[in-house]
């Protein structure tokens, strides 16, 4: 079951589009545009990364998430590369960088059965990763992007979800594939 604490969401008064399994999709006034918008990268490199996902487990006291070193992988694309962090058998982390070695997008994989309750690390890493992406950011914050994306409903289809948002030019995406598999990817919306 996926749940986060139950603090009202609070309206952070940026941009917003959220898409849900139907397809429609809605907007907020975009009020504070930040310098992400148009780009290619998260303007970050992969040890930039590393220390804002850090620092963000270490304001919120998120323990169990640490990221202790990111193992580099062979890219197939030419003057890209890709790196990966595992968690634990059931939760890693996959991110790719663009040919300025850029961070461009991340994505982290869950497996397991979805119904069943995972101690809540599956979206405290994924509110890890919001945190991650928008410097100004509070908690509050990453929990209104979780919901935006619907996986806070009381009726999300534990079997095949996929909830979408967007804010400040980065795509937020949760899917569940069946009942073992999930991904949660941010993107640089295009």
């Amino acid at each position: 079951m996926l749940a986060l604490s139950s603090n009202p969401p609070q309206s952070s008064g940026k941009d917003q589009t959220e898409k849900h399994e139907s397809g429609t999709a809605t907007s907020e006034e975009d009020h504070a545009p930040l310098t992400q918008t148009n780009a290619s990268s998260f303007h970050m490199t992969m040890e930039e990364f590393k220390n804002k996902f850090n620092g963000a487990v270490g304001k919120y006291r998120l323990n169990g998430l640490s990221i202790t070193r990111l193992n580099m992988k062979d890219s197939s694309e030419q003057d890209t590369g890709a790196f990966e962090y595992v968690f634990n058998d059931k939760l890693r982390l996959v991110g790719t960088l663009n040919s300025d070695q850029k961070v461009q997008e991340v994505r982290l994989y869950g497996t397991g059965d979805v119904s069943e309750p995972t101690g809540g690390i599956l979206l405290t890493a994924i509110a890890t990763l919001v945190l991650t992406t928008n410097n100004e950011y509070t908690y509050n914050d990453a929990q209104d992007v979780i919901q935006d994306i619907g996986l806070l409903d009381r009726d999300v289809s534990q079997s095949e979800f996929d909830g979408t948002t967007v804010r400040n030019g980065l795509e937020y995406r949760f899917s569940i594939q069946d009942h073992d598999h999930s991904t949660f990817e941010i993107t640089v919306a295009k």
